[in-house]
């Protein structure tokens, strides 16, 4: 039995992920929905430099010149009967994936619900592979890149009406 207090693991499905709609005239979260699994990858992109030198004595040494990070999410294309998407499924395929240079970038943020801030990213997006066999529902995927250093927002209660 685990002593009151003692730190439990979380469960991964409490992990939420939302892209910012840069068409939006106030600032709108679209999260992005029923999601299967996810994986954070925070030394993506990291560069390093060996340093080792003939005052080393034979032990290696590097300097960390760059950082990066992805996550790569795995989730149900989700639509309703009429055809309406899933907000945040949607904005990444048909607003984010198409863009080009600067304008490839986009605001993202997610964190478990259990925690009080978001990791902000600005991030640029690759899609994933979509299908599935005779007997599955349709998969969706895309990876989102960092760009930049991280931020981070406090929750804060949604507005009236709903929201995040």
């Amino acid at each position: 039995m685990a002593v009151p207090g003692t730190p439990r693991p979380i469960d991964a499905r409490g992990w939420l992920f939302e892209v910012q709609d840069l068409k939006a005239s106030t600032e709108t979260w679209l999260r992005i929905g029923l999601l299967t699994s996810f994986s954070h990858s925070p030394g993506e992109n990291e560069e390093t430099e060996d340093t080792t030198s003939f005052d080393s004595d034979g032990f290696y040494e590097q300097d960390v010149m760059q950082r990066g990070a992805s996550i790569s999410l795995e989730s149900k294309y989700a639509a309703d009967k009429a055809g309406k998407r899933d907000p945040g499924q949607a904005y990444v395929d048909e607003d984010w994936v198409s863009r080009l240079g600067a304008d490839s970038r986009n605001p993202v943020r997610w964190r478990h619900k259990s925690q009080t801030a978001w990791v902000l990213w600005d991030a640029t997006v690759s899609p994933g592979e979509q299908g599935g066999g005779t007997t599955e529902k349709t998969s969706w995927s895309a990876t989102i890149t960092r760009c930049g250093k991280p931020s981070t927002a406090a929750v804060t209660p949604p507005p009236a009406g709903g929201g995040s």
